[in-house]
């Protein structure tokens, strides 16, 4: 068996379970060797009987006290029990249709136990887990707990799982580097962080594991960026943007002019290397207009322009802002969405395929992709919150044009030290100053005691006109963060989270509109409805028909609704400091004073000193630099991998997201590019199993933009 073998190759896996583990995403064994555990049970916290919670999962070190005897109970059910006990107390342990067990244990043994204490009359504990802990033996601290489905229960998981790890396990990373940086072996990191020893063990095998993300992704960037250095295109002509600069109602800002020009150099090049630049800039920062005048350099000179955002909501929005003002400039322009009806997509195909087009310029999501999109002469391709797509799909629209300009946008402060990283394959232009006028948005944090003060002034604001955004972590009620000794993995990696309960979207939008705001209208939007149901809701919020929108993270990214003027985020410890930023930037957008309300009842001081930098600053570049130092770079990886914004097409970063050591993704990018520089190609025998577990990477990723 190799790790490219299907999981049919296993003991026990036929077409039923391979169909299973199949929905699971599990097709191969390396897809069981990177099932990552979703958390930790730590069974090494070993509690005495006294100190136990009733209904809270708890680890006890027991002595057998009695016999284990079994009755029969109705239905055909048996009950096996047997007293244990320590130094505090005892307990009664109790199986249900587990006779066996009676001839495990026996009077004076002792057992690790892992279960859930309960009390009715007496206390007991039901059906725990349990190792033999003879005098002596030392057991592992940390058990794994997987993500299951239907048809794959945990025993199966983990039994296969252990298949896995026992097959061969090439190292792809070069011998040089993983010596350099003392990590372990492939095979030793997968090892211990399914089957941890020790906290040490598992740490090192999550840094070994976190430093191949990063250096992958940075790899791909990389080989990107040689890719597009070798190409070539005709240079663009210099055009006078008076005509463009007259229709614009206002004064550009000192940083628009200084991209625009960047940008204008860019595409009238002389040596026909092609534009491929990233506009970073901050919330209202003004990108769009760098994208417009960006849009007329590139049809002046006879081409052809398309700009990709994430949603039809923002690729509406951009259309109706385009339409009238390029028109005025003799300019035609469509949009193509998933909802464009058959007629008009058709009608859209025609016109921008044809010979001598008179579609100068199309707007749309990735339904830009379709292979029945062809250009006559595309010239200038665009891509909205460039973080929603992947390398592969940017570079999808980029592949219909022979040769020609890229130019991508995030509106995402990133520091200058990231933005290399992140943006290897791009020259980075940056907005860094806001339009005069802008207003600031006033920043508090709150705690639970300001409930009903908070409620008050949410029902002000709507009575005066406005709309309310109110964010929450999480979509439904689910057990997040498990028992009390389970861990979730992201925890193992970051010690920094928060044990305050979690509000979620879906029962708190309820809880809002019978219990608080019941003549109000409450809307609730998140990453599991579908596409169209998503519109729906915004557009009715857009259109003022909701009052009170409560969300996830989903509206980070989405349409301006001017009219908007109160955020409230929910747990807002439970954020980083420039995904909170991103939130924030949803209000403020129209004339009225805006403000945002941070809501947390977490007590560390490093989280009260970072949610205290939000009232400070409003600067995101400054935000940023101020994240980056305090959480380190996991929270930039994330807003582009959240679950509710996958970065589609692209790297699936599992736990570098989790990253909280800027030096190690430094130290992943250096050796990356210095493998690019001297192999471009990744063609050289060495590379060869770098460049295998690129495919792998990149094949096993969802090809859906959300």
């Amino acid at each position: 068996m190799t790790p490219d073998s299907s999981v049919k190759t296993l003991r026990g896996v036929g077409e039923t379970r391979a169909k299973a583990l199949e929905n699971m995403g599990i097709r191969t064994l390396r897809d069981l060797l990177y099932h990552f555990p979703r958390a930790y049970e730590n069974r090494g916290h070993i509690r005495r009987l006294t100190e136990g919670t009733d209904g809270v999962k708890s680890a006890f070190l027991l002595t057998v006290g009695t016999v284990p005897k079994t009755v029969r109970l109705r239905g055909r059910m048996t009950l096996t029990k047997f007293k244990a006990f320590d130094d505090s107390g005892s307990v009664d342990v109790v199986f249900y249709n587990q006779e066996y067990v009676r001839q495990i244990f026996e009077v004076g043994e002792t057992y690790r136990f892992w279960g859930k204490l309960t009390y009715s009359k007496s206390w007991s504990l039901s059906s725990p887990a349990y190792e033999p802990a003879p005098e002596g033996k030392v057991l592992p601290d940390f058990i794994s707990v997987y993500s299951i489905g239907n048809g794959v229960n945990r025993k199966l998981i983990e039994s296969l799982i252990a298949s896995a790890l026992a097959c061969p396990i090439p190292d792809f990373l070069p011998e040089e580097i993983r010596l350099r940086y003392h990590f372990p072996t492939l095979s030793r990191a997968l090892k211990s962080v399914h089957a941890p020893a020790s906290r040490e063990e598992l740490d090192a095998a999550l840094r070994r594991l976190i430093f191949d993300e990063l250096f992958c992704y940075s790899l791909a960037v990389s080989s990107n960026r040689q890719r597009e250095l070798v190409k070539t295109t005709a240079p663009c002509s210099p055009v006078d943007l008076s005509s463009f600069y007259a229709l614009l109602p206002y004064e550009l800002t000192g940083a628009q002019k200084r991209v625009i020009s960047e940008i204008v150099a860019d595409m009238t090049a002389t040596d026909k290397t092609p534009m491929h630049r990233i506009l970073i800039g901050d919330v209202g920062s003004g990108k769009t207009v760098c994208a417009m005048a960006a849009i007329y350099l590139a049809v002046k000179n006879g081409y052809q322009a398309a700009l990709m955002a994430p949603t039809e909501i923002l690729a509406n929005q951009h259309y109706h802002d385009f339409l009238p003002f390029f028109e005025r400039l003799g300019f035609s322009c469509a949009c193509l969405t998933g909802s464009t009806s058959q007629r008009e997509k058709k009608e859209i195909y025609a016109r921008l395929s044809a010979p001598e087009s008179d579609l100068q310029i199309v707007v749309g999501t990735h339904a830009l992709l379709g292979d029945k999109v062809r250009f006559s002469k595309l010239g200038l391709v665009i891509t909205d919150e460039q973080h929603r797509f992947g390398i592969r799909q940017r570079t999808t629209l980029g592949e219909k044009m022979a040769h020609g300009h890229s130019l991508v946008m995030s509106a995402t402060p990133i520091p200058r030290t990231l933005a290399l990283a992140f943006y290897g394959d791009l020259d980075v232009s940056r907005l860094d100053e806001l339009p005069q006028g802008r207003q600031k948005i006033e920043t508090y944090v709150v705690n639970e005691s300001y409930r009903d003060r908070l409620n008050g002034f949410i029902a002000r604001q709507v009575a005066d006109g406005g709309q309310v955004y109110i964010v929450c972590p999480a979509i439904e009620d689910a057990p997040e963060d498990g028992p009390a000794d389970e861990i979730p993995l992201d925890r193992m990696i970051w010690n920094g989270g928060s044990d305050t309960p979690v509000k979620n979207a879906v029962d708190y939008a309820e809880h809002l509109q019978n219990h608080v705001f019941p003549t109000l209208r409450v809307g609730v939007l998140h990453g599991k409805l579908k596409a169209a149901e998503k519109n729906k809701i915004m557009t009715a919020f857009l259109n003022r028909e909701i009052d009170i929108l409560v969300s996830t993270t989903v509206i980070e990214v989405g349409v301006n609704v001017p009219n908007a003027t109160l955020m409230v985020i929910e747990n807002a410890e439970r954020f980083g400091l420039s995904q909170l930023h991103q939130l924030r930037g949803r209000v403020g957008r129209g004339t009225r004073q805006s403000y945002c309300i941070l809501v947390s009842d977490f007590s560390g001081e490093a989280a009260k000193e970072r949610l205290g930098i939000m009232h400070e600053t409003t600067d995101g570049f400054r935000i940023a630099e101020r994240d980056l130092a305090m959480r380190g770079p996991g929270d930039f990886f994330s807003g582009a991998c959240n679950s509710e914004m996958r970065q589609s097409g692209g790297i699936q970063l599992r736990l570098a997201k989790c990253c909280d050591d800027p030096a190690l993704m430094e130290a992943a990018f250096r050796e990356a590019n210095e493998i690019v520089r001297q192999d471009p190609a990744l063609s050289f025998p060495e590379h060869a199993a770098i460049e295998d577990e690129l495919t792998y990477y990149f094949h096993t990723t969802d090809n859906e933009v959300s």
